[in-house]
């Protein structure tokens, strides 16, 4: 089976992102390993754990265990469960560092996001991580990337073409519209003393609404306008798959949308991340299918 990497920040991280991939790639046989900054044991975002701190009177520290805005928005049982099992595994107790990753060593590489700044700039930013991209995807090798994820992805520059890995590639990854309504609700309705919580980049002074949105910034890595993929208007399900209120489960991913390109394998947030894993194990099971070796002639006349 396939040796994969994920690679995490050190804090903040979506627990959805990583378990559920996690869990499905383990269970199929799959060796998945993880790397820190340092090669120290990562954590989640708690918020998207237990969503305490995401109401609006969660600021008064008697109120802050009554929940309502945050049950709907933390990690769903599905991935709470995911993420208790992993918290035991060893790979992810005892992480590999940055540094020390190297394409040759592993099969496949999986991208998972998360949105608060305090945590994720360091992954999104580290230079190490944007090589190792690159040598993914100039490899050919099944690479996976959702949600901020895919920021990773674009910001990395392919040694063959001095552009983004993603440059002639379609993709998806977290929509300024669900980027902008989680961002509205902090501002209106939940933690209105850190509203900027969902954001991950902020605009300064003349820049537009959303010009350092995840959507907006891959977008410019890409060839054409249309190389960026959402749901299309009309589409069966479309309020299923847009409405940031449904998420995948194992029995039904009909919330979900994924879109892959060759080897890569895209998507916008934790309600995509079951079908999303599904899709890279398929990708993993093509590239092992396609590196058998021949047979040998005779056993070639028998059959």
């Amino acid at each position: 089976m396939a040796s994969i990497i994920i690679p995490i920040p050190s804090l903040d991280f979506d627990p959805s992102e990583v378990a559920i991939p996690w869990k499905i790639l383990s269970e199929q046989g799959h060796r998945v390993v993880f790397a820190t900054p340092d090669g120290r044991r990562a954590e989640a975002d708690a918020m998207m754990l237990s969503g305490e701190g995401l109401d609006f009177w969660s600021f008064l520290p008697g109120l802050r265990k009554l929940k309502l805005l945050g049950l709907s928005l933390r990690a769903n049982a599905d991935a709470r469960r995911a993420y208790a099992l992993m918290q035991a595994d060893g790979a992810f107790c005892k992480p590999l560092k940055y540094e020390e990753l190297r394409m040759e060593d592993f099969d496949g590489l999986l991208l998972p996001g998360g949105h608060r700044a305090r945590g994720m700039h360091a992954y999104l930013e580290s230079e190490v991580l944007h090589r190792l991209v690159a040598d993914f995807f100039d490899a050919d090798k099944p690479v996976a990337a959702i949600c901020h994820g895919v920021l990773l992805a674009a910001r990395s520059i392919s040694a063959r073409t001095g552009k983004s890995v993603l440059f002639g590639r379609r993709t998806t990854a977290l929509t300024w519209k669900l980027e902008r309504t989680a961002w509205s609700l902090m501002k209106y309705a939940g933690r209105f003393w850190d509203a900027a919580y969902y954001r991950t980049y902020l605009e300064d002074g003349d820049e537009p609404a959303g010009y350092w949105s995840v959507e907006a910034e891959v977008r410019r890595a890409l060839a054409r306008v249309s190389d960026f993929q959402d749901v299309p208007k009309g589409a069966p399900g479309y309020f299923r798959k847009t409405s940031g209120l449904l998420r995948d489960s194992e029995t039904d991913d009909s919330p979900a949308f994924v879109v892959v390109d060759r080897h890569y394998v895209s998507a916008r947030w934790p309600g995509d991340v079951h079908r999303f894993a599904g899709m890279f194990a398929e990708l993993l099971k093509a590239q092992a299918a396609t590196a058998l070796p021949p047979a040998p002639a005779a056993a070639m006349r028998a059959a």
